[in-house]
């Protein structure tokens, strides 16, 4: 199967796509970004979330076909150009990154966050980020970059 997406503002295409496979795959292993992560491929920690149309979505979970004709945003498409986007610099400067796995979904899902709500309490970041695990950080660091992105906007 073919399918056209547009990737970070770039219409992309991929040749011999199967039925089963998930966006996640079509993102890191034909499209070539890789930020989006591979981890538990059961829509559980959050690493792999990309903005479909405009709202986060586990790309483990969606089918590749389903992202035909529609627009994707990657972590990666957060950036413009070289320049970092806020929440990005936020979790640099905080110190939010430790081995990195967990970054890229937390980044999109505290950049919907602050898309919605400039000011969020610490409830609201935390239930925010509840889809997104983190093995090393301990989340202080994250909400901190969350807290300091808010800040600077």
């Amino acid at each position: 199967m073919r399918v056209d997406v547009t990737v970070n503002g770039e219409v992309r295409r991929a040749d011999g796509v199967w039925e089963g496979e998930s966006l996640l795959y079509l993102l890191r292993e034909r499209l070539g970004l890789p930020g989006a992560k591979n981890a538990c491929e059961q829509g559980e920690c959050g690493s792999c979330t990309v903005y479909l149309d405009d709202v986060p979505v586990c790309a483990c979970l969606v089918a590749a076909g389903q992202a035909r004709g529609r627009e994707v945003r990657t972590v990666e498409g957060l950036a413009a150009g070289e320049a970092l986007d806020p929440v990005q610099e936020a979790f640099v400067a905080a110190g939010a990154v430790q081995c990195g796995f967990c970054t890229p979904g937390l980044v999109v899902a505290a950049h919907d966050l602050l898309r919605r709500n400039a000011d969020p309490s610490d409830p609201e970041i935390r239930e925010a980020l509840a889809g997104n695990l983190c093995r090393c950080t301990g989340y202080e660091k994250i909400l901190d970059a969350v807290r300091l992105a808010a800040g600077r906007r």
